[in-house]
Formats: structure tokens, sequence, C-alpha cells
């Protein structure tokens, strides 16, 4: 992707990029918790000595799961990871280039994820959420 190629399509794909972190950060997580964990038993035997009394013991300890399924699919994660961040760091990128107004706009609607309605009271010059969408329409076309 080039770095002065941002549209709309971009910018859609921006909102999902971030969601994708953080549901890949959650996969991660789970990846680990399933990778090692915590085994605990019980045994009973006797001692060595005279007198050979039963006695009861707790065991545990840690249980390493090597699978190359978990690796494969913390691969294919880590791509998905990487595709994220690049749509995003584009984007990141491209915001600060904008026009004062233009950066507003895409801010509030693409990086907080406002509603037109909601980014078009935030501009608050009289402006309605058709007249935010339709500026911003424009400006990329023009772009």
């Amino acid at each position: 992707m080039k770095n002065d190629f941002v549209d709309k399509e971009i910018l859609d794909q921006y909102i999902d990029a971030c969601s994708i972190l953080k549901e890949i950060e959650q996969e991660v997580k789970k990846l680990e918790k399933e990778k090692c964990r915590i085994e605990k038993d019980k045994v009973s035997g006797s001692n060595h000595d005279f007198p050979y009394q039963r006695q009861s013991f707790s065991i545990e300890g840690v249980v390493e799961k090597k699978s190359n399924a978990l690796e494969r699919k913390r691969k294919v994660l880590q791509k998905q990871r990487a595709q994220a961040e690049e749509i995003k760091l584009l984007v990141e990128e491209w915001i600060p280039t904008l026009p004062l107004r233009t950066q507003r706009i895409v801010r509030l609607r693409f990086v907080d994820g406002l509603s037109w309605r909601d980014v078009a009271r935030k501009i608050d010059r009289r402006a309605t959420a058709d007249s935010i969408r339709i500026e911003l329409q424009r400006f990329l076309e023009k772009n």
C-alpha cells in the first residue's frame, strides 16, 4: 500500500483493523492459556522405613502443551496482526497531512467511531450529518 493512497475503503478497513487487533490480542492470550496449564493430583504411598504408614500427597506441576496446531494458529494470528497494523499505521500517518477540519472529521468518524450525526454536532458549524459525510466524500474524490 502506498502511503499517499487512502480512500473511503481503507478508512472503513481502519475501523475493522482496530477491532481485529483487539480480537487477536484476546486470541493470543487464549492460546497462551492453552499452551501451559497447572495440573494437580493426589497420590498415596507409604514411608520407606519402618513403621510403614500410608500417606497421601498432593502434587502439582506445569504441563506445557506443544502442538503444531497451536503454532500454526499463532502464525496465522501474527500475519493478521501485521496486516491490520499496516492499515492502521497507513491511516494514522495520513491523517496529519489533511486540512485541520478534515482531520477532525476523520478522527471523530473513523478513529473515535462516532456516527455522522455526532460528528456534525462536534464540528458545531451548523453542520448536518449529511453535509459532513458529503464534505468528506468530496475531499476523498478530489484527492
